[in-house]
């Protein structure tokens, strides 16, 4: 519980129902006693303090009313409400999303400042780097937590979340429970609408790490242009002055994303197609693809002018993966892990929705994989073409209710690269899969063979049952989530257990 003058010093107010600060604290305007920070009206409460948040679809500032029937009588909003009684204070602020940031910190005990926070942003790579940084840290003596797209990760416990970087209330307690823990440190995901929507903002970042930079999330509620991604994604680095950068000098879009780092900056650079420089610090070389009969992975030799040549394996495919280790490796080494301790660690690591594979049936790989746009399909299917599948068989959809590029990107995608498709639902939301279905058919190449099933279930039982020895099954696109978003409500969907349950019926009913 924190008094509600307390929590205006965490950021500028305008003014309080009308009146100054002084003056609302010399009435006694300010005295009560906060128990809850709240933005859902569904949760709002007594002794709570309501933030009104603008937002793309929706206003927060009209569910005042809500909140206050709950017994919420103090709030904070951008204007003046007339639509609530003049027994609740009202907190004027410029902007809402950044004063809950403020507030939701200083409610918690400012937890941030008791923690080495590492940020990483991009558009590919950021949830297998940042849970290879944190398990290496882990493996290494360094208690180190994880929030991202597979979820919260504190110790032993995890907590599955809703967006890839949390609302900033939700950031903050989880920054507690890490510090009473004992985590000392975090790697965090940070995606380009934490960003815009200042999720992160006053988070004192140790280090930052950019991975790439390619179309994605332009158009509908996200971005309207690349150069407005791009911006965003800069932001991470003009504006919060990490004492270390990491770096991907391969990537085109690097000088304007990170920029000229500052003098007082620590900037460390990492390349697959550069040679050792005064930057670039970690180089790969020496890149084989392996297979076993339950992986497929990657070997490199790690470069550094300090400690020569290491050898590195990584459970996971293709040439990204090693720009994803190599990443973590680098940033690892900021906090006094040797690129051999790394690589020990990385061997032996896999990540849940990231070319997961499901050992299902003999001869066959099933992999789970999160790629959801064309860049990343489009990377995966060329990687396994290196394995030299009987079949690539891509069992994809595409999300409802975003930017229909992907639509289009999918298709020609999985059109050129893939042996077979099967098209079906991914998180449809409001729209009609089978709508969508056929707008991504309209792109695919039709000479080639498909099949088209409304039900994602329905689909991944028809690719067990169609598997022959030596297909490589990829289902893109739900990757690490365990459910499917669905008019607005998350259904419980996990394809691991759909595929091990199909297949068991299948080899349940094959001849002794």
């Amino acid at each position: 519980m924190t008094r509600l003058s307390d929590l205006c010093a965490a950021y500028p107010i305008l003014s309080v129902s009308g009146k100054s600060v002084s003056d609302a604290i010399a009435c006694g305007a300010l005295r009560q006693n906060i128990q809850a920070i709240e933005y859902d009206s569904r949760y709002a409460a007594p002794n709570c303090l309501f933030f009104c948040l603008p937002g793309a679809r929706v206003d927060g500032h009209t569910f005042a009313p809500l909140a206050y029937a709950s017994g919420c009588r103090a709030f904070v909003c951008d204007h003046l409400l007339d639509s609530i009684p003049a027994d609740a204070v009202q907190l004027l602020v410029d902007n809402p999303r950044k004063a809950l940031a403020y507030f939701s910190a200083a409610f918690y005990g400012n937890p941030a400042k008791s923690l080495t926070v590492i940020g990483i942003t991009g558009t590919k790579g950021k949830t297998t780097t940042a849970i290879l940084l944190s398990e290496i840290l882990c493996g290494c003596g360094i208690p180190c937590a994880y929030i991202g797209s597979n979820g919260v990760v504190i110790g032993k416990e995890r907590f599955e979340t809703v967006n890839t970087t949390p609302e900033s209330r939700e950031l903050h307690r989880y920054f507690r429970m890490m510090v009473d823990h004992g985590i000392t440190h975090v790697v965090m995901e940070i995606s380009s609408q934490a960003l815009v929507t200042h999720r992160v903002e006053g988070i004192p970042f140790d280090t930052c790490m950019y991975t790439n930079l390619s179309v994605d999330h332009i158009g509908g509620v996200e971005h309207p242009t690349f150069e407005d991604y791009l911006a965003a994604k800069a932001s991470l680095f003009r504006d919060f002055h990490p004492a270390h950068v990491i770096c991907n000098l391969d990537d085109a879009h690097w000088m304007e994303v990170v920029g000229q780092p500052a003098s007082d900056t620590a900037f460390i650079g990492y390349a697959v197609h550069r040679p050792l420089g005064e930057n670039c610090r970690f180089v790969a070389k020496n890149i084989h693809p392996f297979r076993s009969e339950t992986a497929l992975g990657i070997d490199f030799t790690c470069v550094t002018e300090k400690e020569g040549e290491t050898p590195v394996r990584l459970r996971t495919p293709g040439e990204f993966s090693v720009y994803n280790g190599l990443c973590a490796i680098a940033a690892a080494s900021v906090y006094g892990v040797s690129v051999p301790d790394a690589a020990r660690i990385l061997q032996t690591l896999s990540i849940r929705g990231r070319f997961e594979i499901v050992d299902a049936l003999p001869g066959v790989i099933f992999l789970i994989d999160y790629a959801h746009n064309g860049l990343s399909l489009t990377s995966a299917l060329r990687v396994l073409r290196e394995y030299h599948p009987h079949r690539l068989i891509c069992l994809f959809g595409s999300v409802g209710c975003r930017t229909k590029n992907r639509r289009r990107e999918l298709g020609e995608a999985a059109g050129k690269y893939a042996d077979y498709a099967i098209i079906t639902a991914d998180n449809p939301d409001t729209e009609n899969p089978a709508a969508i279905n056929r707008e991504i058919l309209s792109y695919y190449d039709r000479t080639k063979p498909y099949l088209l099933f409304d039900d994602r279930e329905d689909a991944l039982r028809a690719a067990v049952q169609m598997a022959e020895n030596g297909d490589i099954v990829l289902c893109a696109g739900k990757g690490h989530e365990t459910y499917q978003l669905i008019n607005g409500d998350k259904v419980p969907f996990s394809e691991r257990e759909i595929i091990l349950h199909e297949a068991a019926l299948r080899l349940e009913s094959l001849p002794i």
